[in-house]
């Protein structure tokens, strides 16, 4: 199949929607389990106008010596916690950012919210080996939808013994000791996310050595992925979304990478639309850390990233916007349509594709 035209000057000053980018997916398309090997996977090949259908190994051909990949080194954590408040009520926590002082934030599923104050027996309580946490309110602020919590002990080593792989909402599954492995890339690092850099998933050592043969280099930044990447946009006229925020890296030997790579006439190229995300918010607000809400969209200037590897993103989704504005939204739609075509698996244990940033498309705005 050939893609639809790249982008036609008309469409790239059209004004998008949030009913742009929905489109009809087969529920059997959503993957439930990796692929048996992570290279394994799919490719589809969308760097040019002809659509090529590959296996992912076959990605450092695609690549050329000289060019710079960038990874998201962050690390899931077992941010899933199940206990109960003191009244009895069960509860289910998602922690998603880790404060000083064994503080952390999370989302919270419970029938009645507790109040401030309010004590919560997660893994049964310290009673019963597990450990307690104090509600101290609202995060950001009092009317923030995130839950400020005091535990009895230090955060990460209490999700590593109580907590639960963070599966996303689409997978059907409670996490088993494959998701434990094959929910994490083989380079993660930093701990901090709640949900994997999925394009990255598909690496392994072959490939990884595979690469270093070819002369492509790489280079890692981290972003902490927050349970935010899965909510969906409501708003019909998307400038009124309002983004979420998570907490981003771009090391000083990675900055130091990019400018070589420019320099000598190489490509960056982002491992997942985290790494997008860092790098283009990295070179917008030239901060090298701190947090980021950057939302992007069709007509969005794009200034480090020149490819991108990605995998297939959910209908209406803040992801497919900033891949429809990174290929341009006509090829987007058309690659989306082949892969469904051709059964492609969708989602964070599906499938990759390759795309090449549309520079008609950024230059728009």
């Amino acid at each position: 199949m050939s893609s639809s035209a790249y982008l036609s000057s008309a469409s790239a000053h059209r004004a998008y929607t949030l009913s742009d980018f929905d489109f009809e997916l087969p529920p059997q398309l959503i993957a439930q389990h990796p692929a048996a090997e992570r290279s394994g996977s799919r490719l589809l090949d969308g760097s040019s106008a002809k659509v090529v259908d590959r296996i992912f190994h076959e990605l450092p051909g695609l690549l050329n010596a000289g060019d710079l990949l960038v990874f998201n080194d962050t690390k899931v954590v077992k941010a899933r916690i199940f206990g109960e408040k003191a009244s009895g009520g069960k509860l289910e926590l998602l922690i998603e950012r880790v404060l000083p002082g064994h503080q952390v934030v999370a989302h919270m599923k419970v029938s009645k919210k507790p109040l401030v104050g309010g004590k919560m027996f997660l893994a049964g309580g310290a009673r019963n080996g597990g450990f307690d946490a104090v509600l101290l309110g609202r995060w950001p602020n009092e009317n923030g939808q995130l839950f400020h919590l005091q535990l009895s002990d230090e955060p990460h080593a209490l999700m590593e013994k109580h907590g639960h792989v963070p599966l996303p909402p689409y997978i059907e599954h409670t996490d088993t000791e494959e998701d434990a492995q094959r929910y994490q890339t083989v380079f993660a690092r930093a701990p901090g996310a709640v949900a994997a850099p999925t394009a990255a998933l598909h690496f392994d050592e072959g490939v990884l050595n595979a690469l270093t043969a070819q002369g492509v280099q790489t280079a890692s930044v981290t972003l902490h992925v927050g349970a935010g990447t899965f909510q969906p946009v409501k708003t019909e006229n998307i400038a009124e979304h309002t983004m979420h925020s998570e907490w981003y890296e771009v090391p000083e030997a990675t900055q130091q990478a990019i400018a070589a790579c420019k320099a000598r006439g190489g490509r960056v190229v982002a491992v997942g639309t985290t790494t997008v995300r860092t790098l283009e918010s990295w070179a917008k607000f030239k901060q090298s850390s701190g947090d980021t809400q950057i939302f992007i969209t069709p007509g969005f200037e794009f200034q480090v990233v020149d490819r991108l590897i990605t995998n297939f993103h959910l209908p209406k989704s803040t992801l497919m916007m900033l891949v429809s504005a990174f290929a341009g939204y006509e090829h987007i739609m058309g690659l989306y349509r082949h892969a469904i075509a051709q059964q492609y698996r969708f989602f964070s244990y599906g499938d990759a594709m390759l795309l090449t940033r549309n520079t008609l498309e950024s230059q728009s705005n």
